[in-house]
C-alpha cells in the first residue's frame, strides 16, 4: 500500500514537473501559425491528499457480508442467513463453496487471507472476526494528483 502510494507520487511529480521545450524558430512557420500572445504555460506542484478512517465497524462488515452472502446464488434459502450463519450447516454449502465465499470476502474488503486461515472460516461470525482483527484490513488512502500544465 506505501509503496503504491510512492509510485503514484513519483507519477505525479513527473507529470507536474516543468518541462523546457526548444524556442521554435519564426522562420520555420508563416506568422499565421505562430501564437504571439500566447499565455505562459505554468504547472501546480502535486497535491496528496491521505485520508484513513479508524476502521469499520462489527456491524458495517456484518452487513457487507450477508449482502455478498444475498448475492451468491448457491445460498438456497436466505431467510437462514444470519450473523451466527454457518456456511455448511445452515446455508447448505458445500467446501468449494465455502472457499468461493472466503475469496468473495476477500476481493470485497481488499485483503489477501492466507489459506491457513482461510480454512477456518466457516461462519459469517469467524469471517467478521477475522476482518475486524487485520490491521490493514480497510484502510483507504486517496491520492489525488493535479497536475495543470
Amino acid at each position: 500500500m506505501f509503496r503504491t502510494a510512492l509510485l503514484r507520487s513519483a507519477r505525479c511529480l513527473a507529470q507536474a514537473a516543468p518541462r523546457a521545450q526548444a524556442p521554435i524558430a519564426r522562420s520555420a512557420f508563416p506568422s499565421t501559425f505562430v501564437q504571439r500572445n500566447a499565455a505562459p504555460s505554468f504547472s501546480v506542484p502535486s497535491i496528496r491528499f491521505y485520508s484513513a478512517h479508524a476502521g469499520l465497524s462489527q456491524e458495517e462488515v456484518q452487513g457487507r457480508i450477508l449482502d455478498l452472502l444475498k448475492n451468491f446464488d448457491k445460498v438456497s434459502d436466505e431467510s437462514k442467513l444470519s450473523p451466527n450463519s454457518h456456511f455448511t450447516n445452515d446455508l447448505g454449502l458445500d467446501s468449494l463453496d465455502t472457499v468461493e465465499v472466503v475469496m468473495a470476502i476477500e476481493e470485497e474488503f481488499s485483503i489477501e487471507i492466507p489459506d491457513k486461515e482461510a480454512d477456518a472460516i466457516h461462519s459469517v461470525d469467524q469471517a467478521v472476526q477475522y476482518i475486524l482483527s487485520q490491521p490493514d484490513g480497510e484502510k483507504i488512502f486517496q491520492v489525488i494528483c493535479w497536475a495543470v500544465h
